[in-house]
């Protein structure tokens, strides 16, 4: 499981994925988000703007990050 520092209060869904390199870009990310394919603590998440805070765990393609 990979780990993600925060260096603000909180990174949004769509921005994450970029910050990750699991998309390339925001209309990529975005397109993934609505699809159904970003699951938050357990959870499908279709919010491209959900804000991610320290203990979240986001789930994409077979990868996993904790936000710390």
């Amino acid at each position: 499981m990979e780990k993600f520092q925060l260096t603000e209060e909180y990174i949004q869904l769509n921005q994450l994925l970029k910050a990750m390199a699991w998309c390339s870009n925001g209309a990529e990310a975005n397109a993934m988000i609505d699809n159904g394919q970003v699951i938050v603590n357990g959870e499908v998440e279709l919010r491209k703007r959900n804000k991610i805070r320290k203990g979240f765990v986001i789930e994409f393609n077979n990868q996993q990050v904790t936000i710390e």
